[in-house]
């Protein structure tokens, strides 16, 4: 399983920016997939997760009604559209995956390396 992100970078406030991630290695149509992101000196925390159809998602409250999570099963690639971007949605960024394995199964949580968002005037 690899999950390599993208796009990230600096943006002013009240500016966007878009994360992409590319998935391999597992059969990306048919699971839920996640955003996470952490910021220096707090723990990870959730964003937003995409149904494996695309057609449910939730957020965040912190993010809710700003950021919108979509995804392209044909590309296996998902998506983080960023707007009205605030110093607080400055963080390292991941996108995320459970798979289950083993017997008996067991969850394995699969990360990408992170892709960094600066917010700054």
């Amino acid at each position: 399983v690899q999950l390599v992100e993208s796009g990230g970078g600096l943006a002013q406030p009240a500016g966007s920016l878009r994360l992409s991630c590319a998935a391999t290695g597992f059969t990306f149509s048919n699971h839920v997939m996640g955003w996470f992101r952490q910021a220096p000196g707090k723990e990870r925390e959730f964003v937003g997760s995409i149904s494996w159809s695309g057609g449910t998602t939730y957020y965040a409250d912190s993010v809710k009604g700003r950021f919108t999570i979509s995804r392209e099963n044909a590309k296996n690639m998902m998506y983080l559209q960023m707007n009205s971007l605030q110093p607080e949605d400055t963080a390292v960024y991941y996108c995320s995956y459970t798979g289950w394995s083993g017997d008996p199964p067991a969850p394995k949580t699969y990360w990408g390396q992170g892709s960094q968002v600066t917010v700054s005037s």
